[in-house]
């Protein structure tokens, strides 16, 4: 009996701002690898998700909404929705019945001129109506014409299995990328800071958590329990007070809940141990923005 060749591939997925990237790539990897909340920008870094079979690997790419930048941090998030673009095996253009279609239109004509599979996954179909869906459908054909359209609803997991189905038949043979037992490139702290941040931002309103940034000091693992000090870095004075709250008030109910949230991602008790920072103005540095991360050009 002849053996099955071994598939993999990197799947990209791109898109604007709220689209529900971050939502779908937790659905198709069946973990919660990117954060999600309703605010733009949520997702700032180019996350992995990595799917194992004994006959295929599939290496999932969540990437920041697509956005004309106003400083470096947006440059960066910008560089790594670009890159998806070009190391992609299958590419999904995420979109959503209530965006404008024609809403980036630069993007969109990088991905027009792309000679690989593409995808396009009209989101939240819960929201509108068949007759206007099957308007939109008729559009998006009409911008990509070599598009595959799925509508879907990654919140109410519908359609879902057919898209990775489809990305199944579209795997190149070639052996795996990572290690069969990875389920993403990222390190332990790297969540630790994420799951802070997404906290932050589902708290503080308007420019606060925007101009935060989460930093993981320390990371000891030990047999019962991983003892976590994190800084909370933001750029104001005046933004440290509201990060903190009234005695302590607002950053004592943050480690709470992302304290639980942490503990079930690593299944085991934490300590967390917040601190706030000022760091001025360091969405616009780049020592700060390479330190943390964000590939700078």
């Amino acid at each position: 009996m002849q053996q099955k060749n071994h598939r993999s591939g990197f799947v990209n997925l791109v898109g604007n701002p709220n689209v529900g990237k971050s939502t779908l790539m937790n659905r198709l990897v069946g973990e919660k690898i990117s954060i999600i909340t309703s605010k733009a920008q949520t997702t700032r870094h180019r996350i992995i998700g990595i799917v194992n079979n004994p006959d295929y690997q599939i290496v999932y790419s969540d990437t920041p909404g697509v956005l004309h930048p106003n400083y470096r941090l947006q440059e960066q998030m910008l560089s790594f929705s670009l890159s998806a673009l070009q190391d992609a095996d299958v590419l999904l253009y995420v979109t959503d019945v209530v965006e404008k279609i024609d809403k980036n239109d630069e993007f969109l004509a990088k991905v027009q001129r792309l000679d690989l599979p593409v995808l396009l996954l009209i989101n939240k179909i819960d929201q509108t109506n068949q007759t206007e869906l099957e308007t939109m459908v008729t559009k998006w054909h009409e911008l990509l014409p070599n598009a595959e359209i799925y509508p879907i609803s990654a919140l109410n997991n519908f359609s879902v299995d057919q898209v990775q189905n489809r990305i199944l038949e579209l795997l190149p043979d070639s052996p795996p990328y990572f290690e069969k037992d990875a389920l993403t490139d990222k390190p332990a702290r790297f969540f630790v800071a994420e799951i802070i941040r997404e906290k932050a931002l589902l708290y503080y309103q308007k420019e606060v958590p925007y101009s935060i940034e989460v930093v993981v000091e320390e990371f000891i693992e030990e047999k019962e329990i991983i003892r976590i000090r994190a800084i909370i870095l933001v750029e104001r004075d005046t933004q440290k007070g509201i990060v903190i709250g009234h005695k302590g008030e607002a950053l004592k109910k943050l480690g709470t809940t992302a304290r639980k949230d942490i503990e079930r991602f690593f299944e085991k008790k934490i300590f967390l141990q917040l601190y706030v920072k000022v760091e001025k103005d360091w969405r616009n540095r780049d020592n700060m923005l390479k330190s943390f991360g964000y590939r700078l050009d």
